[in-house]
């Protein structure tokens, strides 16, 4: 087994480090990134700069010898580029038995809060999901021209250690924005790790939604991480009259409840952190036991 990753971010990172504890520390792990500092040579992975808009120069031997590829790079105004760039190259590998596309649960749309699934047709609101459900569709007519199983991952809001809350409540960037019915669904960076290698060891196919059990309005995950930290939490601010940035604003268009049964149900397996209240306090424990 070896794996390459397009993207050695927060998430690809997650499920490297799940591989190795789950089947093997020596499993062959390669990938790109835009910048490669100078102490990543001397990591567990072999990384090569990759920026999107040109061929990566020196991934071809990693790439055409990786048994499983995870594609964790967004897309852009010209749609994937990792397909754009390298697609030949990924249909020469001849051992690649399994690929995976992280994408998001905005493809879904509004839902007014309701609960949704992945037999919901997607009704994506802004462009940056728009162009997710596009490249979906390219990794689904990829990996049947070739007979590979795909999995699609569709991820909720992505929090971990370094990225949570708490780093909000710390440097003063928190906010309680009250929209009132608004919730969003948040997937721990660990669970992200598990369940893809999880599935990737069993060469699971097919589009499926990663979310917490529980969506939460998000002024009461502030509050709630604030309490952990024994701080007061930021004053409510009302979201129609809230300084926002198109983007921040955007991202409240989108009001759904996301099932996760069915990636549970394909694993059989519970998520290592069922809502933001185990997620967070594992975060702060770990925190605390690292200083």
């Amino acid at each position: 087994m070896g794996v390459f990753f397009f993207g050695m971010g927060y998430s690809s990172r997650a499920v490297a480090q799940a591989l190795h504890s789950i089947r093997d520390s020596g499993i062959p792990i390669a990938g790109t990134a835009r910048e490669i500092a100078e102490s990543l040579p001397k990591s567990a992975y072999r990384l090569h700069k990759f920026h999107g808009n040109a061929p990566g120069a020196t991934l071809g031997d990693d790439l055409h010898k990786a048994t499983h590829i995870v594609v964790s790079i967004p897309p852009d105004e010209h749609g994937d580029p990792v397909l754009r760039h390298h697609a030949n190259d990924i249909a020469a590998a001849k051992h690649l038995q399994w690929l995976c596309y992280f994408s998001t649960v905005g493809v879904y749309g509004d839902f007014g809060g309701r609960l949704t699934d992945e037999t919901a047709e997607t009704h994506p609101i802004n462009q940056r999901s728009q162009r997710r459900v596009a490249v979906e569709q390219h990794w689904q007519a990829f990996a049947k021209q070739y007979k590979l199983p795909l999995l699609i991952l569709r991820l909720a809001g992505i929090y971990g250690p370094g990225r949570s809350q708490f780093d909000k409540l710390r440097d003063g960037t928190a906010r309680r924005i009250v929209k009132p019915g608004q919730v969003f669904n948040r997937i721990h960076v660990e669970d992200i790790g598990r369940v893809t290698a999880l599935a990737a060891l069993q060469e699971l196919g097919g589009t499926f939604n990663l979310a917490d059990d529980e969506a939460a309005p998000p002024q009461e995950v502030v509050a709630y991480a604030a309490g952990l930290l024994g701080i007061a939490p930021p004053p409510e601010q009302p979201f129609d009259t809230a300084e926002m940035t198109p983007m921040a604003r955007s991202f409240y268009a989108d009001n759904k409840r996301v099932s996760n049964a069915a990636i549970k149900r394909a694993l059989g397996i519970e998520l290592l952190y069922p809502t933001y209240r185990e997620g967070l306090a594992a975060i702060l424990s770990e925190e605390k036991q690292s200083v």
